[in-house]
């Protein structure tokens, strides 16, 4: 059985060798592969139709998620609330669409200790703030103005406030400079890429929130290093991806309990050698 990331640019994926090692510990690796395929939106149509009852699944990443959405045959309720699939799970000439990282986002809390979630704070304003959205709704953020989506320029998060409305969830909705107003929360997520979060990384870990950083390389980032020269608790991108692939392998394998701990020494020793 085949299965593969898609995206573009995609060599820096760390999701095969996440993959790799859950067939290595589930006993899938004579069986089982997993690759890095270069995949624009205007490609990724004519792959799906050219793959055969070998492929089990694929990852997509940035530019794919929204077309992915729309060409898949079904697709999950999370999925369409967020407006992007990161997965589509492949089988009997159908293809399913799911959204693993909302779910990366809330095991990562809940690992770091995150059970419930009365307000929160999230960073920037596109596809993962989406996804961040959700996760903070299913540990029970408020659905009434619990949330506040802080973008660099709001008008260009309209896709995350309609994906919000679909979630039955009213974000405060401000532009990042005015962060200072929004902190009085339980969890600060940054979706913002590497080093746009660095002017704010004092404001930030000057408020008692837990802090979620979507960022896994390089890291520490400023914002995650002052908020645990600070003492906050904080989260990092690893985790989010550890998590969400993890459920991508249950997905496509069928496995009822990925082999997370197997995933995370192979995922660290990557980033180890990538760092060295």
């Amino acid at each position: 059985m085949r299965a593969a990331v898609l995206g573009s640019p995609v060599g820096h994926s760390l999701s095969p060798v996440l993959h790799t090692a859950a067939y290595t510990a589930l006993g899938l690796a004579g069986e089982w592969s997993y690759e890095r395929r270069e995949c624009t939106e205007a490609e990724l149509g004519g792959f799906l139709k050219g793959c055969d009852d070998s492929w089990a699944g694929l990852s997509l990443t940035m530019p794919l998620k929204r077309e992915a959405l729309r060409l898949a045959d079904e697709a999950e309720t999370v999925a369409r609330e967020v407006g992007g699939a990161n997965t589509l799970v492949l089988g009997g000439g159908r293809s399913g669409a799911f959204n693993t990282d909302v779910h990366g986002i809330a095991a990562a809390l809940r690992e770091a200790g995150v059970e419930r979630v009365a307000s929160a704070a999230v960073l920037g304003g596109g596809a993962t703030a989406a996804s961040a959205v959700a996760a903070l709704r299913d540990l029970g953020a408020a659905a009434d103005g619990g949330i506040a989506l802080l973008a660099r320029e709001p008008a260009r998060a309209a896709g995350t406030v309609d994906a919000a409305e679909r979630m039955g969830v009213r974000l405060s909705v401000a532009p990042l400079v005015r962060i200072d107003d929004f902190l009085g929360v339980d969890v600060v997520v940054s979706t913002l890429p590497s080093g746009a979060g660095d002017a704010y990384a004092g404001a930030v870990a000057g408020c008692g929130a837990v802090v979620f950083d979507v960022v896994y390389t390089p890291w520490p980032t400023a914002l995650a290093a002052a908020a645990q020269e600070a003492g906050r608790t904080v989260v990092g991108g690893f985790a989010m991806l550890l998590h969400q692939a993890a459920r991508q392998v249950e997905l496509m394998t069928g496995a009822e309990c990925a082999p997370v701990e197997a995933m995370r020494t192979a995922g660290r020793a990557e980033l180890d050698r990538r760092n060295g």
